[in-house]
């Protein structure tokens, strides 16, 4: 049966989206069930008080909050088919995630209305509950970043990571590594394994971003 679990994402991240390929890979295995959550990466590196965030000068507010008004109506399967296009349009596209056109676009990619987007920005309470869920990850796990994994549907033991370049080609291998981070996550008495980078992600935005800083 198919393990619960609750993935943490900021659209804006590359290490999150190339992880949640392999999420989605193992969905279509029937290994996990997914349900999606937020995290902002801007709330996390703001340094002065919650308060003083606005939410008006986010990159990525409006697709989030877009987010949630589609998970809130049509559930999790239609809030994943937004994030996996919304995230084709701004990695491999490169387009400009702020924008209403490129959230409307990506709706529309995932057979969604594009009202979504238009409901979302006039509901302040789509906002209330991306923050809500960044503060209760982090008040709850001690989590500070993305890609975040939380086992039990999202009521259990969470861990960052795991941290891939690009999804495992084949479905045993990516069977192999969740059954290795999950038992991770379990164990309370793990803390962090890391190493410098193997390889590059496969994403048009990455290799936009290494050329310019040549």
């Amino acid at each position: 049966m198919a393990e619960p679990i609750r993935f943490h994402l900021d659209p804006r991240c590359p290490w999150c989206w190339q992880t949640s390929k392999w999420i989605r890979q193992l969905e279509k295995l029937d290994v996990v069930d997914v349900s999606w959550g937020l995290f902002s990466l801007e709330v996390v590196n703001f340094s002065r008080p919650i308060e003083e965030f606005d939410m008006e000068q986010s990159i990525a507010a409006p697709s989030q909050r877009t987010l949630v008004a589609v998970r809130n109506d049509l559930g999790e399967a239609a809030a994943g088919r937004f994030y996996e296009t919304l995230g084709h349009r701004y990695f491999e596209l490169e387009e400009d995630l702020q924008k209403e056109s490129m959230v409307k676009a990506s709706l529309a990619d995932a057979g969604l209305d594009t009202s979504f987007y238009d409901r979302a920005m006039a509901d302040v309470s789509t906002w209330d509950t991306v923050l809500g869920e960044h503060l209760d990850l982090v008040n709850n796990t001690r989590s500070f970043g993305v890609p975040t994994i939380r086992l039990d549907g999202g009521a259990g033991p969470a861990i960052f990571g795991p941290v891939i370049s690009n999804p495992p080609t084949s479905d045993d291998d990516a069977v192999n590594l969740w059954r290795s981070v999950s038992w991770l996550i379990r164990y309370d008495n793990f803390s962090e394994l890391k190493r410098n980078r193997t390889s590059d992600p496969d994403l048009n935005m990455w290799r936009s971003w290494m050329a310019s800083r040549k």
